[in-house]
């Protein structure tokens, strides 16, 4: 596991696979081991070369936990591909890591040839930016919640009513939660990426193709707000994967890599 200096910062990635590059970007708190499971094994099985980081504020990058923006961010990957020499390269984010790949299509066009934008949005409205405050209140009160509960409310706000009904898998969400359940000094960073400003009439420069993947069931990035950075982005793609929630690449990875091999190999 590579770390490399990029952008001021310490970088954390993996690669694995030949053939056509794509970056893969996580949402808040997820490192790039989240993707392991289902999409690196789909995407170099179709032939790609995958490369997968961990943002700064992830250990083992940087965790930078005197605060950085969403442009750093934007900085961290451009260095990356630069440094890798990937360019022009397919990106895929989602939640948080869709903002970076978005802005990035958006400022460095020549280094992305097509983006994938997964639980997605281009504006904060009232609901989600209290939903942010809050946890960030949470976090500086020192209040640590107990991991068992902080895992069921991160099931209920992230998985899909069809999953949470599901008493077997339940268990298995709730253990792999509690495990993960704690955020640091760098996760606190990052939640204040989540305070996007509305970028909608920005994201109308974007000229590379994108591709908005939204999940039915997401409470934390609802549907119609994926479906506006579609219709902001000239030409984009819009998709809606049924039965899922915020974690829709982890309910139903059998749909999801089907359309990420599908846009990311076609023509």
């Amino acid at each position: 596991m590579p770390v490399i200096p990029v952008n001021g910062i310490r970088l954390s990635y993996d690669e694995a696979g030949t053939g056509d590059p794509v970056v893969m970007i996580q949402g808040t708190g997820g490192g790039r081991t989240v993707w392991q499971l289902h999409q690196v094994p789909a995407l170099t099985a179709a032939g790609l070369r995958v490369i997968t980081l961990d943002n700064r504020g992830i250990p083992p990058s940087s965790e930078c936990p005197e605060g950085f923006t969403l442009q750093d961010m934007v900085g961290d990957v451009a260095g990356l591909i630069e440094r890798l020499d990937l360019g022009p390269t397919a990106v895929v984010g989602t939640s948080m890591g869709a903002f970076v790949a978005q802005e990035l299509a958006l400022a460095r066009p020549d280094l992305v040839s097509r983006a994938v934008l997964m639980a997605t949005r281009g504006r904060t409205d009232f609901l989600r930016a209290e939903l942010t405050r809050t946890e960030i209140d949470l976090y500086d009160s020192g209040v640590r919640l107990p991991d068992r509960y902080a895992a069921v409310l991160r099931a209920l706000k992230s998985l899909s009513p069809r999953t949470l009904d599901d008493d077997s898998a339940m268990a298995d969400w709730l253990d792999l939660f509690e495990l993960t359940s704690a955020p640091g000094p760098g996760q606190r960073a990052q939640m204040e990426v989540s305070r996007l400003a509305n970028r909608l009439a920005a994201y109308r420069g974007i000229r590379v193709p994108c591709q908005v993947i939204a999940f039915a069931d997401d409470l934390v990035t609802p549907p119609r707000l994926g479906r506006e950075v579609a219709d902001a982005v000239p030409g984009a793609r819009f998709d809606l994967v049924e039965g899922c929630g915020h974690y829709g690449y982890l309910e139903d990875p059998e749909t999801v890599n089907k359309l990420l091999v599908q846009f990311l190999t076609g023509p």
